[in-house]
């Protein structure tokens, strides 16, 4: 049997393989410290829990979803007012089952075989594997250290500016923990409106920033809803990674035609889960305040103890992640991590699962209490690795 050439040119993931080793060492006995995955380690409020769980026991609610419910329409409305200020319409906005089926789908809208787009290096797994499965030519834009991390699309050649489908911008930013400011953005949608591009952007981690730093939708800038749609994701804020809960929002042709790819492989979104969206959007805003908080003391106790031990890490200004620069004895971000994963059991992630100009960083996820994280900074410290 061959089999088609878009799976086989698809890799193990890397989560997958590094998920394998720490099994494979569990068995020996090795204690692990799991700081590769960024699954919150928060509890979902028992709000969200008690609304899922009567839900699920309505056996009129086991159908097929076919549609978002008028509840959930009105809520998300609301909320992307108050949180945001931006207003929407109904048609400007879908659920999706998790940001990373979505995003992994919106190529096949936008671009045919062969079209250009434009991504992240580094950036999150699942935008490379949106133009995979559209069929696209990827180009990259550099997100380099000295920029703080933010894209200079000013520095791409015109000629490709000019060719290119769609752009994909994620902040705050899986895997370098940057942000950027409304100044560049605004920049991007210049250029998107002359070129006649769009721009999807991944708002996943708007409640995990840091410092003076301003969380926004790309959608409340000037002249956003002309030339793009975003991802936003209850799964970090709320705690509710496994549910899946996700809207694609924006302009509205793009969003309808979106769901008319979408109805040929999907039937919606599980009515409890539904349900549950709602409940999660009236939690209290000081619940995510104090969950942003702990966050924010993890990152500081994390970045500033191994700066202590001899391993100079910058503080990240968003994300549950921190993206920590290798020593240069050591040849590439995999030769690192299995290193670090040996002597002290520490798993991370190696930056080049992210793309080639990751290759000298590993990506931590702050999903341990700070005396935990402490405890690991220790272990690291007692290894000698940076000895």
């Amino acid at each position: 049997m061959k089999y088609s050439d878009l799976v086989n040119n698809f890799e193990e993931g890397i989560f997958e393989k590094l998920n394998n080793k720490k099994v494979e060492l569990e068995k020996q006995g090795k204690t692990i410290y799991d700081l590769f995955v960024g699954t919150p380690d928060f509890k979902p409020d028992n709000y969200i829990l008690n609304e899922i769980s009567k839900r699920v026991l309505d056996p009129e609610l086991m159908k097929y979803s076919l549609r978002d419910m008028d509840l959930l329409k009105k809520r998300f409305i609301k909320h992307y007012k108050d949180r945001f200020d931006v207003t929407l319409n109904e048609d400007e906005f879908t659920t999706v089952n998790g940001t990373q089926d979505g995003m992994c789908h919106i190529g096949m809208v936008l671009a045919n075989p062969g079209d250009y787009c434009l991504l992240p290096n580094p950036g999150y797994v699942a935008f490379s594997a949106c133009a995979q499965f559209a069929r696209c030519n990827i180009v990259y834009y550099p997100l380099l250290e000295e920029n703080d991390f933010m894209p200079r699309l000013d520095l791409i050649d015109e000629e490709i500016l000019k060719k290119i489908k769609f752009i994909i911008i994620s902040y705050p930013s899986n895997p370098t923990g940057g942000v950027i400011t409304k100044k560049r953005y605004q920049e991007i949608i210049e250029l998107a409106l002359k070129y006649d591009f769009i721009i999807i952007n991944d708002n996943a981690y708007s409640d995990i920033i840091y410092d003076d730093n301003e969380s926004f939708s790309f959608l409340s800038l000037p002249h956003a809803k002309e030339c793009g749609c975003e991802f936003y994701s209850l799964s970090k804020s709320y705690n509710t990674t496994g549910s899946r809960v996700s809207f694609f929002i924006g302009d509205k042709e793009i969003v309808n035609n979106f769901k008319k790819l979408r109805s040929q492989y999907d039937f919606g979104m599980f009515y409890p889960i539904q349900y549950g969206a709602c409940a999660a959007m009236d939690v209290s805003k000081d619940v995510i305040e104090k969950q942003r908080l702990e966050y924010e003391s993890r990152r500081n106790a994390f970045c500033d103890g191994l700066t202590n031990i001899g391993w100079t890490v910058k503080r990240s200004k968003g994300t549950m992640f921190v993206f920590a620069k290798i020593p240069d004895k050591y040849n590439n971000s995999i030769e690192f991590a299995n290193d670090l994963l040996e002597k002290t059991g520490v798993l991370c992630t190696p930056g080049i699962a992210f793309g080639s100009l990751g290759d000298r960083y590993v990506r931590f996820a702050l999903v341990k209490p700070v005396e935990e994280l402490k405890r690991i900074i220790d272990i690291i410290d007692k290894s000698n690795i940076f000895k």
